[in-house]
């Protein structure tokens, strides 16, 4: 195959101008806001599932922590239709982008600090330096800390795009030897294109599935700090 590898990965343009701000506005379409008195099936599903979500999620937070409960739903309905989307053929997903993972990741972990600092400021410091630290370890403590501190978002991100790329690349790579060996053998290419179908239902599941993970550790970075 001639294409390249990576080719799904670079931002699309048209007229010479990105769109990619099109595509992240796009998964709001598929929310809309309810203005019946009585929803319909669809409608009806997306606000159980984020009830659902909601309470799971918000269960270990105090009156400050559910303050952020827009944000959190909002964070994961977002994540989860965009890596859906990014699913489909011929379709870009922005979450393999690092730089825009780390424009989500980096606020919203600044605000949880900023949080934790403005109302729990001696147990926010008092992570930098665990209790019992024999008195020589307690600049080396401090600096590990503070490094894993710093460490929070960049993990967010990587691990996100990580996931979500693997993910692409396993595919593209699958799909590839199945048309390579069509031409070849219908036996071994009828093969490689169940596990495609395999491959594609767990990519389904793992969009979701890293939605969740990426909503939920900054919940939790939230719970360490309210």
């Amino acid at each position: 195959m001639n294409e390249n590898l990576f080719a799904s990965f670079i931002t699309p343009t048209m007229m010479g101008l990105p769109i990619v701000m099109l595509i992240i506005m796009f998964p709001s379409i598929l929310f809309p806001s309810p203005n019946r008195l009585i929803n319909n099936r669809l409608i009806s599903l997306q606000q159980w599932l984020v009830q659902l979500t909601s309470k799971q999620m918000l269960a270990i937070h105090n009156y400050k922590g559910q303050t952020w409960a827009l944000m959190l739903m909002s964070l994961i309905l977002f994540i989860g239709s965009t890596n859906l989307l990014g699913l489909l053929p011929h379709s870009f997903t922005p979450t393999t982008q690092l730089s825009m993972n780390l424009g989500m990741a980096i606020p919203l972990w600044a605000g949880t600090v900023i949080t934790g600092f403005r109302h729990k400021t001696k147990a926010s410091l008092a992570h930098f330096l665990p209790q019992g630290t024999p008195i020589p370890l307690i600049p080396m403590l401090v600096v590990i800390e503070t490094i894993s501190l710093f460490i929070q978002p960049m993990a967010l991100a990587v691990r996100l795009t990580a996931n979500i790329t693997a993910g692409h690349l396993l595919m593209h790579l699958i799909g590839g030897a199945t048309l390579a060996l069509t031409n070849i053998t219908v036996p071994a290419a009828l093969i490689t294109f169940i596990i495609l179908i395999l491959l594609t239902i767990l990519e389904f599941a793992v969009a979701l599935i890293q939605a969740y993970v990426f909503t939920l550790l900054v919940s939790l970075y939230l719970h360490d700090n309210t």
